[in-house]
């Protein structure tokens, strides 16, 4: 597969995915009637949803990481290269940007903003570091034992993460970044972004060292 391949399925992977999260949050808010549960609820599924489709669709081209931390992990397997792994970063944060951009024009809103909604505090930091080391965790566990099964493993442990995290699982640093430009319910404010990157980053690591004990595979005797 050559490497422009690779980073335009990066690219418009994460734009599609960006789009996806934003624009059902807008559309959720607005049709919840204040029900922020319900909101929350009907952002969640799609979100969910399209992983399952883009992971599918965009993994056999680029691997479908359409997360730097999780291009970190593939990098430190020794499956990206490090140049590969610049340009797959490159474009997943230039695709979530423009997803998000997206988003902002099939729902009439300004396509420049920045968000306001606080998401800072010791919690929310932990709850991005259990997201996405559960995240990295559940990536290469399935790889491990059932490859077929990435995408739906990806796309329900998200679905779940929405609800069992204080942050509801942004898990990606790609996500964090286009998210602070977004004046919507899924957005965080600039000033928030970096911690949650730091956690982001820190806990796929912490993963990834895990994993690199935990699913050794056992040589099969004689």
């Amino acid at each position: 597969m050559t490497s422009s391949r690779k980073l335009v399925a990066e690219l418009l992977g994460t734009a599609l995915l960006l789009a996806t999260v934003v624009g059902s949050g807008i559309m959720a808010e607005r049709l919840s009637g204040g029900n922020v549960a319900i909101a929350l609820l009907c952002n969640t599924i799609p979100t969910g949803a399209i992983l399952f489709v883009l992971i599918t669709v965009f993994g056999p081209v680029s691997g479908a990481n359409f997360n730097p931390a999780v291009t970190m992990v593939f990098h430190l397997r020794r499956e990206v290269s490090l140049e590969m792994a610049f340009g797959y970063v490159v474009m997943q944060v230039t695709g979530a940007i423009i997803g998000v951009w997206a988003a902002h024009l099939m729902f009439d809103l300004d396509l420049l903003q920045y968000s306001d909604k606080v998401r800072s505090g010791p919690g929310q930091w932990f709850a991005e570091g259990v997201a996405t080391f559960g995240l990295v965790t559940v990536i290469l566990g399935a790889l491990n034992a059932r490859p077929q099964a990435v995408a739906a493993c990806v796309g329900l442990y998200i679905t779940a993460a929405y609800w069992f995290t204080a942050s509801t699982s942004f898990a990606n640093p790609a996500v964090t970044i286009a998210r602070t430009l977004s004046r919507t319910f899924a957005g965080i404010r600039p000033l928030d972004a970096p911690a949650f990157v730091a956690a982001e980053f820190a806990s796929a690591l912490l993963a990834f060292l895990f994993c690199r004990w935990f699913l050794v595979r056992s040589k099969p005797a004689g």
